[in-house]
């Protein structure tokens, strides 16, 4: 990684770092290319993508409802409603 491109990350991302820190990202970031071009060198002709990395079994519960919810009685109590749907003020005012 040379140092324009550095600098071109830096002005993309509107920091300024000494040169010290430039040393060090331009460092960091040559490992994190090499170690990029080592996990490329993997063969991995054949081998199905996972979901997760992990196989894990959830300890939830299953996501079902447990409870009927009679929505004509709660809108029959509700200021305003309509179509199915309660109506609220609005509290964003456009300028």
């Amino acid at each position: 990684m040379d140092e324009a491109t550095i600098q071109r990350l830096l002005d993309l991302s509107q920091l300024a770092l000494s040169e010290e820190e430039k040393e060090r990202l331009k460092s960091d970031l040559d490992a994190i290319i090499g170690f990029i071009e080592v996990m490329d060198a993997v063969p991995t002709e054949g081998v199905s993508a996972l979901s997760h990395a992990v196989d894990l079994q959830h300890r939830l519960r299953p996501d079902v409802p447990d409870i009927e919810v009679d929505r004509d009685a709660f809108q029959a109590i509700a200021p305003q409603t309509e179509d199915g749907f309660y109506l609220v003020p609005k509290v964003l005012e456009q300028r």
